[in-house]
């Protein structure tokens, strides 16, 4: 644990040294506050509804951009067998790179809250929907972090491994769009796998520990892979 945690730290020292990591986060703020206050007007409603309702999909893009090169560019340039020398092991390295790409997702989304007190001055808002739709926001990205650090872990090429990230955290969130077109017995199968059904249930203000298993298994399962795939290219 202390040697994921010293992990950790230094590539979150990177995430805020490097100016990628300011520009991504001024992109997914421009994108996401524009996306969503060009129509807030119309609806004259105080909430957030419309700006949730927009995040499964614009994460699935940004996040595969910071996950990119957490694997893949150790491999590249050779340091990952230089870490090997050192007395951490795989599954030290995932954990590490993931708990950092998490929480800088969450300093990413954490600007939410100020776009909620924005539009508490302009009517009631129910903060304990912000609330947990910002803790299912939390749960979403690092879904999505363990899914992108899988994709870096298959290759040495970090455009491959944003690709593949992307395409497959776009999937998971739009595959509850999809079923229409699906034969009835995946229908329900299907619909659980999907990442906005249960982010959706989240935002709504409903805490389902169905809603936190799926996360959480995600998340498990993600990274045991890149810890299989680490291990055996070792």
């Amino acid at each position: 644990m202390k040697a994921a945690l010293h992990i950790m730290v230094k590539e979150l020292e990177d995430y805020f040294v490097s100016p990628i990591a300011y520009i991504v986060i001024a992109v997914f703020l421009l994108v996401s506050g524009w996306l969503f206050f060009s129509t807030f007007f119309l609806f004259n409603q105080a909430s957030l509804r419309n700006y949730f309702d927009l995040l499964p999909v614009s994460l699935a893009f940004v996040i595969p951009a910071m996950t990119m090169r957490l694997l893949a560019e150790e491999r590249s340039r050779g340091s990952w067998e230089l870490l090997l020398t050192l007395p951490v092991t795989a599954r030290a390295v995932t954990a590490g790179k993931f708990l950092a790409a998490t929480f800088f997702a969450a300093a990413m989304i954490t600007p939410v809250l100020f776009y909620a007190l924005c539009i508490s001055l302009i009517g009631d808002l129910d903060w304990a929907v912000v609330f947990t739709s910002y803790a299912g926001s939390i749960l979403l990205a690092a879904s999505y972090c363990a899914i992108g650090l899988l994709a870096s872990s298959l290759t040495r090429n970090q455009i491959i491994a944003f690709i593949l990230a992307m395409v497959l955290c776009f999937l998971i969130a739009v595959l509850d769009k999809m079923l229409f077109f699906m034969p009835r017995p995946l229908v329900e199968p299907l619909s659980y796998l999907a990442a906005d059904t249960h982010f959706q249930n989240i935002a709504k203000g409903v805490i389902d520990s169905r809603d936190l298993v799926y996360f959480g298994s995600l998340v498990w399962a993600a990274l045991y892979a890149a810890d299989l795939i680490l291990e055996t290219s070792e």
